[in-house]
């Protein structure tokens, strides 16, 4: 899930700062997250799926697919 998050930012070409911020989070708390330093809550991991568009499953890593089902 950590690999996940940061290869989503980073292929939005975000910094972990402008990822904080979308996030309203610390750039230390959002770093956190993408080294499994801290679990990722609820509302952040709903907050990453809207931002980037796919499931949370694909963030989970559960699925391979980023599609969200409709």
């Amino acid at each position: 899930m950590f690999r996940r998050i940061r290869d989503l930012r980073e292929d939005h070409d975000l910094t972990q700062k402008e990822m904080a911020n979308i996030l309203n989070c610390s750039q230390q708390v959002y770093s956190n997250y993408e080294l499994g330093q801290r679990d990722i809550p609820t509302d952040i991991l709903i907050k990453l799926s809207n931002y980037y568009d796919v499931s949370i499953d694909y963030i989970l890593e559960t699925s391979n697919n980023p599609q969200i089902l409709k």
